[in-house]
């Protein structure tokens, strides 16, 4: 599972259960309590921070590699907060102090009570996220005032915090080092190059500029790292769009091929659909908006042969599960067959035993 995770350069997990599914798509997983155990008893996944400072399941063992990895997109929010508080010092009290009472999962709430005690005048503002309108906790530091939010992604930049269980509705967060037995830290550089060296086996054939944007970097500081590599890299050419692989996996590469229909019913949000900039190798530009949707949504898809078929959605009860695969054009009677066995697993890993399946 774990080698699986690390594989795929993480499974985003902004909404666990598309995490948790991203996984069940791509390995035999027999329930997804066997996830949960994984990353909440056993802990040697995680749930943390990276890429594009979005939230992300990862190896245990690894996620130094991807927390230290893109400390350089902390350091935007590190450097947006001291231009807006009057001094340093007080920023690194405060993330100090922060840092302090993570040594336990801790939600906003908590930090914010924590902060309270040791003197912090704070106040609730809206905040609460994409399209979270809640009000939530901000911190005074001098004459500003930083959400309790903002400072878990400041503190990034220089040191790693994951997810701890949830405490009702509310997350939590604790330190890497206090949660993880697995834990292992490395320098920035190293970890830089190695989360590259991933990104380009997940993702290549790609582009300078589809590693700025899968990072969340600028293009300017995602070509420092870039420049690394080169000489590992090779240029290929794909259908007239000039790319860049590794030179160890191009034999691989020209090598691939598909003898039979695979199909897979990917998730909203799935790793597979945000690797690149540009969206023409998985969908017709036709059906581009079904998939690629308005404030940042994307749809779960059929997969076929690596190319988005269709969508597709379900409804769950306690004993039920509902399936409906929506096609662009026509499914092939031998893609619907394999659809519904992809639901009839789905339904399984999810522990539910009576399933239906509405093919169109």
């Amino acid at each position: 599972m774990g080698s699986v995770v690390a594989d795929i350069a993480g499974a985003q997990a902004q909404v666990l259960t598309a995490a948790q599914t991203s996984i069940w798509a791509r390995c035999s997983i027999a329930a997804i309590e066997d996830l949960d155990a994984a990353l909440w008893k056993k802990r040697n996944l995680a749930r943390a921070w990276c890429m594009r400072r979005t939230m992300f399941l990862l190896p245990s063992s690894e996620l130094a590699i991807f927390a230290r990895g893109t400390a350089r997109r902390s350091e935007y929010n590190l450097r947006w907060a001291l231009e807006h508080v009057a001094s340093r010092q007080q920023l690194e009290r405060l993330l100090d102090n922060v840092l302090g009472v993570l040594d336990r999962p801790r939600s906003r709430t908590d930090i914010s009570r924590l902060l309270k005690a040791q003197g912090y005048k704070l106040k609730l503002k809206a905040g609460g996220g994409w399209g979270d309108s809640r009000t939530v906790p901000w911190v005074e530091v001098g004459s500003a005032s930083l959400s309790v939010g903002f400072l878990l992604h400041v503190i990034a930049a220089q040191n790693v915090i994951c997810s701890g269980p949830n405490v009702g509705n509310e997350s939590t967060f604790v330190r890497a080092d206090k949660w993880l037995p697995q834990w292992k830290d490395i320098p920035q550089e190293s970890a830089e190059e190695e989360l590259l060296s991933r990104y380009l086996k997940a993702f290549g054939p790609t582009t300078l500029t589809d590693f700025a944007l899968w990072m969340g970097l600028y293009v300017r500081d995602a070509r420092v790292l870039w420049s690394r590599l080169a000489e590992k890299m090779t240029r290929v050419d794909v259908e007239g769009w000039e790319a860049h692989v590794l030179w160890s996996d191009l034999p691989e590469l020209e090598r691939a091929a598909i003898d039979v229909p695979v199909v897979r019913l990917l998730p909203n949000f799935d790793t597979f659909l945000l690797g690149h900039k540009s969206h023409g190798s998985i969908v017709d530009a036709g059906n581009m908006r079904k998939v690629y949707r308005a404030q940042g949504w994307v749809s779960p898809v059929v997969l076929v042969n690596g190319r988005a078929e269709g969508v597709w959605s379900y409804e769950r009860g306690k004993n039920d599960l509902e399936v409906r695969a929506v096609s662009f054009s026509r499914f092939s009677d031998r893609v619907k067959s394999m659809i519904r066995e992809e639901a009839s697993m789905l339904g399984g890993f999810l522990g539910i035993p009576n399933v239906r399946t509405v093919v169109s």
